[in-house]
């Protein structure tokens, strides 16, 4: 399955603004993202968003086990290839680590859900998540990917995979990496060479010769 296109087929349709405006509240975020060891200056905050940014920073939420396996499952949902790098790449664990510390509702969703991954892996391959292969990895995601195929007793993998297939996306596409992923330039300069000759034609109209010099044949340059 082809993960990368179903997540920007979710992105540019109607669930997207949600999933990216409740995972990315603030500029804040976006700055960690961007560079998940950014210094505090230079960023314009008032005094409160300052203190909060520092507390935030100063803590440790998820153990090294637990990123490992958020990094594993983020570069499975978004993968490298060649137009852009996998969600790793784009900082999307250290992105989700402020998130939950940010945002703290998301804490026991997502270590419940890492414990859940873990325990299933344990018991099926004797051994974490982080440890088992990657054919028995993408196995495990295969059954809690899809929420209407998933088994009731997958239904607590199917959750946090929701939650953290939300959070990979909403990391991953507010980054450059991200916007180069789905071909976003933003605003960016263009030409006009002015109303085609075909069309001033059919009204009739044509363009002086002060109108070419002065407002279109600049452009031609």
């Amino acid at each position: 399955m082809n993960r990368r296109k179903s997540i920007k087929a979710l992105l540019v349709g109607t669930v997207s603004a949600g999933v990216l405006v409740e995972a990315c509240k603030s500029e804040d975020k976006k700055a960690v993202v961007q560079d998940a060891n950014a210094k505090v200056s230079g960023i314009n905050r008032m005094k409160e968003e300052e203190e909060h940014y520092k507390e935030v920073i100063s803590k440790t939420f998820f153990t090294a086990e637990e990123m490992a396996t958020i990094t594993i499952l983020g570069d499975i949902i978004i993968p490298k290839d060649d137009v852009s790098g996998s969600a790793s790449d784009a900082k999307v664990p250290e992105f989700i680590e402020f998130i939950v510390k940010d945002q703290p509702y998301h804490q026991t969703p997502m270590r419940g859900g890492l414990r859940w991954v873990d325990m299933y892996c344990l018991k099926n391959y004797g051994k974490a998540f982080k440890d088992a292969s990657h054919e028995q990895q993408i196995a495990l995601v295969d059954q809690i990917a899809y929420p209407k195929k998933a088994k009731p007793e997958m239904q607590q993998g199917v959750s946090f995979f929701n939650l953290m297939r939300n959070l990979v996306a909403s990391g991953f596409y507010t980054t450059q990496i991200g916007y180069k992923d789905i071909g976003y330039i933003g605003n960016a300069p263009n030409q006009w060479n002015g109303v085609p000759d075909d069309v001033l034609k059919q009204y009739g109209l044509a363009y002086t010769e002060k109108e070419l010099k002065e407002c279109v044949s600049f452009n031609k340059a």
